[in-house]
């Protein structure tokens, strides 16, 4: 269960990434360009929300798998001291959720805008912050 866990862990991420770009160049672009907001842009701000939290879901349940939970064996200390164990026991897991935080913010923030610039500007700030968030803590070699 734990293979196909973060197998799909690992591809949903392509989409989450994916959907967090354009999202974010969205918010930029429509905020930059004084661009008038419509049912296209609230759909990709949604659909970016919905995938991201799929995958804090699936997150969520491989890092309670007993086969992850099994590496805490040696202790918080020894989590600690493996700069491996380090990030995908408490670097990945506590910067995802930062990066979801930050998505739900945005999107709960600029729903309240009443005008197109500050809904664009709410979400090219929050989705981008959290793109950026993502990209610091993805395991990579795990990647490639």
């Amino acid at each position: 269960m734990y293979e196909t866990v973060q197998f799909i862990h690992s591809y949903w991420a392509y989409l989450v990434l994916f959907m967090l770009l354009i999202a974010s160049f969205n918010g930029i672009i429509g905020f930059a360009a004084n661009k008038e907001y419509s049912a296209t842009n609230f759909r990709i701000a949604l659909f970016t929300l919905i995938v991201s939290h799929i995958q804090l879901l699936i997150g969520i349940v491989l890092y309670l798998t007993p086969g992850n939970l099994s590496r805490f064996d040696g202790g918080m200390s020894e989590v600690m001291k493996s700069a491996t164990l380090r990030l995908y026991l408490v670097e990945h897991p506590l910067m995802m959720i930062l990066a979801i935080v930050l998505i739900t913010l945005g999107y709960s923030k600029h729903k309240k805008k009443l005008t197109s610039r500050p809904k664009f500007k709410m979400l090219a700030i929050f989705y981008g912050l959290a793109f950026v968030v993502v990209l610091t803590r993805i395991p990579w070699s795990a990647w490639f």
